[in-house]
């Protein structure tokens, strides 16, 4: 069967690229459906469905936008009517990939559809803005952004060459096939640096039990996409090893995963065990970068980029109530381990942040308002000691047998 490759993007202002790109497209034998994401002008050429019905999906009406010309609210209807008609397309099993093309504004319509879509699902942007940060695009979906070197503005010798490449690149994504594996159960595992020798011994432990694991690296970004992944239904348990994200949410470091984060398997009321991994640190970009406000604080250059401020015994204090009332929402089961002798490689007796007062606030503020049915267990070891994964393991193993 033929498959079909979804185009998405404004005909009224980029139609001559946009028909370089579908015959170049079907060329190669696939099939092509055109979604026009275009405001102001008509179509240069017909597309399959139409930008009335994506303004229509969006909850707006096509005239009435056009009518008051606020480009805001466009941009907004039609993000909105994108991803749902981007949506109902892989629901109804009309698409194979999509693909799209633009500047800062077609990005952000076009990569709003793609992030309705699941992971793994062929998704690629090709895009002015594509050589910066393009989080903001992304998020913690799948898609692929390849910079156009010039503006998407007409054919020219260096576009022609982008176009072609972006045509072949989705072409291959769509005919590529995944290798047969056998589908286990999944637990995700979040992780840093610091506490990578725990991650790698519970990794072991929990495929040999005949799970697959999913590492998520605790980035903020790694953070976020754990949860949505949890949301999605995609995920079984969770060891939530390493929560040092949210040291940054409270204190405004770099790598916040934000305020949803401890959300996604308390409300899927999927077995957790949480363990205030790395919560030692708040995460900054190079030194000269550390808010003047934390100048005279406990800093380690973790290298030239990466600056580690040391978390005070107070904000440990802050985290443990966090914590206590994030997981009193939960609906299903949920431990709470914690490392006595220290949450990260630095956070050890003769190590820059050893600090004896700071985690005991932590468990302090934690079993104060956490709900009684919860279990805390404190053990007498560091986080990267061999017992701590093999104990965080077997007490997941333990909450998941009910299930089994």
């Amino acid at each position: 069967m033929t498959k079909t490759i979804a185009i998405i993007g404004a005909l009224d202002t980029k139609g001559q690229e946009f028909a370089f790109l579908k015959a170049a497209i079907e060329g190669r034998g696939f099939k092509t459906l055109v979604v026009d994401t275009g405001v102001l002008g008509e179509p240069a050429f017909s597309p399959d469905i139409t930008h009335e019905q994506v303004a229509t999906a969006g909850g707006s009406n096509l005239a009435d936008l056009v009518a008051k010309g606020d480009r805001g609210e466009a941009m907004a209807v039609m993000q909105s009517g994108a991803a749902a008609v981007a949506r109902l397309l892989h629901h109804e099993g009309k698409i194979d990939g999509i693909i799209g093309m633009g500047g800062g504004g077609g990005t952000s319509v076009a990569t709003a559809a793609m992030r309705a879509l699941p992971v793994g699902f062929p998704k690629l942007m090709v895009s002015t803005v594509a050589s910066g940060d393009t989080s903001g695009f992304v998020g913690t979906s799948d898609i692929t952004m390849m910079y156009s070197v010039v503006d998407v503005a007409g054919i020219n010798r260096i576009s022609r060459l982008i176009y072609t490449n972006a045509a072949g690149a989705i072409c291959g994504m769509v005919a590529g096939e995944t290798a047969e594996a056998e589908d286990k159960p999944i637990i995700a595992v979040s992780m840093f640096g610091n506490t990578t020798r725990a991650v790698n011994q519970a990794r072991g432990l929990l495929e040999a039990a005949g799970y697959e694991v999913l590492v998520f690296h605790a980035t903020g970004s790694g953070g976020r996409t754990m949860e949505s992944l949890i949301a999605d239904g995609l995920i079984t348990a969770v060891l939530d090893m390493t929560t040092t994200e949210w040291a940054d949410e409270l204190l405004g470091g770099v790598l916040s995963a934000g305020a949803t984060r401890l959300d996604a398997a308390a409300k899927a009321g999927i077995p957790q065990i949480i363990v205030p991994g790395c919560i030692d640190m708040c995460n900054f970009w190079a030194l000269d970068t550390v808010p003047d406000k934390y100048k005279s604080r406990n800093l380690y250059s973790w290298n030239p980029n990466i600056t580690l401020m040391r978390t005070t015994p107070d904000e440990n204090a802050q985290l443990g109530a966090i914590f206590a009332n994030k997981l009193n929402a939960t609906t299903g089961v949920v431990q709470v381990y914690v490392p006595m002798r220290g949450v990260s490689e630095l956070d050890v007796e003769g190590k820059p942040f050893y600090d004896v007062a700071a985690l005991p606030a932590f468990v302090t503020a934690l079993k104060a308002n956490l709900r009684p049915d919860i279990p805390v267990v404190e053990l007498d070891m560091d986080i990267n000691a061999p017992l701590f994964a093999e104990a965080t393991v077997m007490a997941l193993l333990n909450l998941l047998k009910p299930q089994l």
